[in-house]
């Protein structure tokens, strides 16, 4: 009875290794990977204007499309590449940050939406925005 159990054991981890050495095969296509998925500006005053570059490269085999860039607030807006990125290249994607009419902690989404494997991708920019210093008269 022990031999039995023992076979059965043996054959499910068997099994279980078999599995998981066929995911780990390479899936071929476009891949999109960032150098950072966060930025931090800090503290700033209302109505500054910042802006931030996320780097990233097509770590992939088949060349990198980007379909759309959004933004979660009218406040915020992106530049980037509409051109094909070729295996192993990198570009870069603008994010610009209005703080006008913004006050305290403001963390704001960027989607990117491609052809890659990893097709939807995510970016945070995030900054406190003070007070304006008041005006003397």
């Amino acid at each position: 009875m022990r031999v039995l159990a023992s076979l059965f054991i043996l054959c499910v981890g068997f099994g279980v290794v078999a599995q998981t050495t066929g995911a780990e095969e390479v899936q071929n296509g476009p891949r999109i990977t960032f150098t950072e998925s966060a930025h931090n500006f800090g503290d700033i005053t209302q109505g500054d204007r910042v802006t931030h570059v996320f780097k990233y490269e097509n770590t992939g085999n088949e060349p990198l499309i980007l379909s759309d860039v959004r933004t979660t607030c009218g406040c915020t807006a992106t530049n980037w590449d509409r051109e094909p990125l070729a295996p192993g290249a990198t570009a870069e994607i603008t994010v610009n940050f209005n703080s006008r009419g913004k006050m305290g902690m403001q963390n704001k989404v960027v989607t990117i939406l491609s052809n890659a494997i990893n097709s939807t991708e995510r970016v945070k920019i995030t900054t406190n925005v003070l007070a304006p210093a008041p005006v003397d008269q």
